[in-house]
């Protein structure tokens, strides 16, 4: 399949809530990691953090009309809701599911009013919300999953649940920079401080890197050792390529993880 053809896929790991109220963009722009100002001009990447600046969720944000969908790990979504529904307080704010299934692609986008391009990469195509997402991408090329984890590799976006493990990754480590889902010049949110100390303060020694493969590939989640010593985790493989999460200095030359060798792709001279 080539980016030539629409191809489609009904998203069922993912799902909608709905952000309604006169005050839902100054309420969510208090909160998450990116401008919601920049829906105006499409989708937007972010993240939910907790206090102590580690990542709690992560999602795409779009308008529709005077309203925000919210596009979430479908086993996220609940929580996420419960979150949002504490922060709320008196503000004039509704958070409820949104009734919407997604579907993603790649290809020509399909019409719709509800089709946007994925805000993290160019490569990784479309995402489209509406109220039924297998009825939608019925008439076109399936989308294989396994060539969406091969994207995300070779575009080196993290997933939830995979590489962003809750309470525990910082956005910056797994990039969110690159991926635009992190604004350093629209003020204070949830986080801000620590996020912003990583990034004007200290070099980043811990990291997701786009690694070669060599061998049988373990599991997500299996270690990664150089010279006898821990150097970081493998976690999602595609295609001789993975993503893993390192420790910058011991991740020189040739690593193990399981069976199978593990090394940062040579840099162009």
């Amino acid at each position: 399949m080539t980016d030539a053809v629409t191809a489609g896929l009904a998203a069922t790991d993912r799902a909608t809530l709905r952000i309604g109220g006169p005050e839902a963009r100054d309420f969510l722009q208090g909160l998450v990691s990116n401008d919601v100002r920049k829906l105006d001009a499409g989708a937007v990447y972010a993240a939910l953090l907790s206090p102590q600046g580690k990542y709690l969720f992560d999602f795409i944000l779009l308008a529709d009309g005077a309203e925000i969908i919210l596009d979430v790990k479908a086993d996220r979504a609940a929580a996420l809701a419960q979150r949002l529904s504490m922060y709320r307080l008196r503000a004039r704010v509704s958070v409820a599911p949104a009734g919407l299934e997604v579907a993603v692609g790649r290809g020509p986008a399909p019409a719709g009013p509800l089709v946007v391009a994925d805000p993290r990469a160019p490569g990784l195509g479309w995402r489209a919300y509406v109220p039924d997402a297998a009825a939608f991408v019925a008439g076109m090329a399936r989308l294989d999953p396994a060539e969406i984890d091969a994207r995300r590799v070779a575009l080196g976006v993290p997933e939830t649940g995979v590489e962003l493990v809750a309470d525990d990754s910082y956005i910056l480590e797994m990039g969110f920079e690159r991926l635009n889902g992190v604004d350093f010049r629209k003020g204070c949110y949830v986080g801000q401080e620590v996020t912003a100390r990583m990034k004007h303060k200290t070099e980043l020694r811990k990291g997701l890197a786009r690694v070669e493969v060599t061998g049988a590939a373990p599991p997500p989640g299996t270690s990664i050792e150089a010279g006898g010593k821990p150097a970081g985790t493998l976690y999602t493989t595609a295609g001789g390529e993975g993503l893993a999460y390192l420790r910058f200095d011991r991740a020189t030359g040739e690593m193990r993880a399981g069976d199978a060798t593990i090394r940062l792709p040579a840099r162009a001279s």
